[in-house]
Parts: C-alpha cells; structure tokens; sequence
C-alpha cells in the first residue's frame, strides 16, 4: 500500500470513529421509528399568488434511528389535501407528484428545515416562496434540516463538522425512499433545491447517489437501509469544489487588488479595501495553479473542442466562461435590458458579439482576498467546516497547509472527498441525477463564475441533461425566478 493510500484509510478510520463515538452519545440513547405515520398531522390552510389551498403537515418528524441532534436531523413534509381526496394538481396524481426537496443550508451553518408557517402567505424570504410555489404546483415538499460546522455537543465535541451536513441530507432522502409506499409522492422524483451552501448540498445529493464512501456514516446516525440517489437537482450559486475554489477565484480576480466584502457572512459593509503586498502575491500565485487543473479535467465545449488555459490563463476554456456571460447579455437584452451602461460590451444591430473579460471583472469587484476559502490563518468559514471532533479549524487545501499563517493541521482526506461532486460525477459506484439546473449570477463573486462552469461542463461532457445559466446582474442569491424552476420541473417529470 502506498503512502497516500495509507494515509486515506486512517483518515476513514478516524472519521468514522469520531461519527461511530458521536451516534453512542447520549443524544443517540433514544430510538426513533422511521416509518411514516400518515394519520399524525395538522391541517394548514396556505395562500398563495391569490390561489387557497389545505395540506397536511407532518412536521419535526427525526428521519433517523438514531441521531446526534435532534434540533437539526428531522423534517418536514407537506402534503396537498387533494390527494387524499384522489385528485390531481397541475396533472399530477397522489402516485405521480415529484417531491420538492428544499434545503436552508447557508455557509455550511446548522440548518432547519423549511416550514409554511414561516411565511405562509408567500412574502419576504424567498426560499419560503418556493415551499408555498411547490404545493400550489402539486408537488409533494419535504424539507430537512441537517447540522452544520458550529455545532458542539455538550461535552464540547464538534458534532456538525464535514460531512455531517450532506450525511444528514442523504438520511432524509433514505427516510423518503423507505416510505415510498407509506405516502403520496414518488420517490423516484426527489429534486432537491439549495442556494449557496445549500446549492452545494443540493449538487452532492445530485453526485453522490448510494456511494459507498457514505454508508458506514449513514449506518452510525440510523439512516434507512435503502438508496439515497435522487432523479434531479436545483442548485443556485453553489458554493462548491472547495478544494480548487481557490485557484479559480483568484484567476478571475488577479489585478483587482481592491475588494468589498460582503455576502451572507457579512452583515455590515467595510467600504473599499486594499489588498496587501502579501495577498497580492498568494493572488499571484494560486492564479498560476489553475491552468493545471482546468487541463486536467479534460472538459469539451459543445462543439468537442478541449477547453483548456495556457500559463498565462487564457484559451479556450476562458473563451468557453466568456460565452456563458455573452449569452446572459444577450437573453438580457431580448428582454428589452438597456445594456447601454456597460461599457465592457461590444453590441452591435441588436447583438452582443463580445465581452472585455478584464473590465467586466473589474466591474463585478472583488469579494474575498486570497485564498477565498481555505485562508491562511484559518479565519474563513470553510476552514471551520473541514474541522474535526475536537479541532475547529483545519486546513483542506495543499496551498493552505503549505503558506499557513498560523499553526494547524489538515482535514481528513476523505472528509475533503465527500464534500466534492465533483469527485463522484460518472463514477461507476455512484448513480448521478439524471437532470441538472444550474444558476450562478454575473454579479455573484461569492465563488468564481468558473466553478459553476466547470461543474456543468463535466455533467455534460458525462452525458448529463444540465439546464446552466448565469443570469444578468444577478448578486448571490437563490429562488428568484420560481416560475422558470417549476417549468423545468414539470418539463422533467411529466
């Protein structure tokens, strides 16, 4: 066996042994029954774009046998009252309705699930819209809250670390799946939903369907002795591919050396700051890794053309991101946008024929200094995802462990694995969602436009159906274009 080999399997060792340790904690004392009881719920009567309608609300139900944290690992799931009635909704039937699967996972932080007495009638938070725009389309919702990388137990163990989240996420579909037959809704039809964070969740759900390397963590937590793959996938803005986010960032952002922060993490804005001769440098260098790992991916443009970087990071493959922003100018401008403002693109009888990639970015502004993810000193919230049991922080990057700033040590190989889809699209142990929906806005430098790029251009070139768009001037954010969603959704099921 070799070295790294060696070092993956202790690594699996050690993970299991912290969730094995964690699941005969004293939260885990009690066992919880998964099978669905359809006669426990309350009526909710929910009103949305002007149309009333009731459903039965199964609410905090624990979708594991034996959890850690009960706060987090449960669901909730919303049925249309018509369906017991043996109706249909928008031409779907009790046996045939897909299964709307949200998440609110933000920043890798605990989550909740979705609930319609958040925002029953539709207003202010977005992500509840959607709750309330499945059930006036007839699908079936359910919603799982997961842990997330701050959560102690009470001896002080970290019980919400990588891959705690997307292990809980994969329990729930598991709780689905093993009451197919116990409730209305097809399981066959899960599609799972998430921004950000989320959106991640919601691609690893999409990659990782019955691999292997998740089953003896499902088995410590109770997850159902079933399959967790899922027919589709919703993920807006996905914070994901963590372990190379880093090199992309900064091949986008190399030269723009001013930044403002902001995003979900950032409650107050700092104003215009100033990169260091430091940062610039680590800017600098992280832009020259990235050309190696796009080339090695080995991705294909429609036309079979190898996307690929030179070493000063330009070719093909950034002609490919630039086509992406174009076509988003141009749906813009079909829809009567005045693009007239921005000046970095070139119009001409009514088309958009190109892009000044230097000055768009410049546009966009810098969010985050380098590196954007693992940061040096471990301060970045992704640092605090990839920690451990009894470490909060940890480097998961090469890059990182190399130029740290502090003293740390690094995340467990696996753990980085697992958190990764892109590590399991096509792999023959893995059964990959079948239909991708992908949005990443142009004015979102929460995670470089080439990460979303890359994650679509792989399902493709796999031979997955992927619906990716980036939307014009659109910020981070998710659900804001719910007719165009369920659209697809219907297109996909019916």
């Amino acid at each position: 066996m070799n070295i790294y080999c060696m070092r993956f399997s202790i690594s699996k060792t050690l993970i299991l042994m912290s969730f094995t340790i964690l699941a005969l904690s004293t939260y885990g004392q009690k066992y919880y029954n998964l099978e669905f009881d359809a006669k426990i719920y309350d009526s909710q009567t929910l009103s949305f774009e002007g149309k009333s309608f009731s459903v039965r609300a199964y609410e905090n139900i624990v979708y594991v046998s034996n959890p850690v944290d009960t706060t987090y690992q449960k669901m909730n799931i919303y049925i249309p009252e018509e369906y017991f009635a043996g109706k249909k909704i928008n031409g779907y039937s009790a046996q045939s309705a897909p299964i709307f699967f949200p998440n609110k996972v933000g920043g890798y932080m605990p989550a909740k699930p979705a609930s319609t007495k958040n925002n029953p009638t539709g207003g202010g938070d977005q992500r509840q819209n959607a709750v309330l725009f499945a059930l006036s389309k007839g699908c079936i919702v359910a919603s799982a809250g997961a842990r997330g990388r701050t959560l102690k137990d009470e001896s002080g163990i970290y019980t919400g670390k990588a891959p705690a989240g997307i292990v809980d996420l994969k329990a729930a579909i598991r709780y689905l799946r093993y009451n197919d037959k116990n409730m209305p809704g097809d399981a066959s039809k899960i599609i799972s939903n998430g921004t950000s964070a989320g959106g991640a969740m919601s691609t690893l759900l999409g990659a990782t369907g019955n691999h292997a390397d998740f089953e003896p963590f499902l088995k410590a937590i109770g997850a159902a002795n079933t399959m967790d793959d899922i027919f589709a996938v919703s993920a807006y803005c996905p914070i994901t591919n963590l372990d190379n986010a880093d090199m992309a960032y900064e091949w986008q952002f190399f030269g723009v050396n001013t930044y403002r922060k902001g995003g979900p993490m950032q409650s107050i804005s700092q104003g215009t700051l100033e990169l260091s001769s430091e940062q610039i440098a680590v800017s600098k260098k992280l832009k020259e890794l990235f050309p190696a790992y796009v080339n090695s991916l080995k991705l294909e443009d429609k036309k079979g053309t190898i996307l690929t970087l030179d070493n000063n990071g330009n070719g093909t493959f950034k002609e490919w991101i630039k086509s992406y922003v174009v076509a988003s100018a141009q749906k813009a401008l079909d829809a009567d946008v005045d693009l007239s403002s921005f000046v970095f693109l070139t119009v001409t009888n009514g088309k958009v024929i190109q892009i000044d990639f230097d000055a768009y970015v410049k546009y966009m502004q810098r969010q985050k200094t380098p590196p954007a993810f693992d940061a040096l000193d471990l301060s970045g919230p992704e640092t605090n995802l990839f920690g451990s049991a009894t470490k909060n922080n940890q480097h998961f990057t090469q890059f990182g462990a190399a130029h740290s700033t502090t003293e740390a040590t690094s995340a467990d190989a696996l753990a980085v694995k697992m958190m990764n889809p892109m590590n399991y699209i096509g792999d023959i142990n893995s059964k990959t969602s079948k239909y991708w929906r992908i949005r990443h806005g142009t004015k979102d430098k929460d995670t470089g436009l080439a990460i979303s790029v890359i994650l679509a251009t792989l399902l493709e070139n796999k031979g997955f159906d992927v619906n990716v768009e980036l939307p014009w001037e659109r910020p981070h954010s998710g659900d804001y274009d719910l007719h165009e969603l369920f659209a697809w959704i219907d297109l996909i099921c019916k």
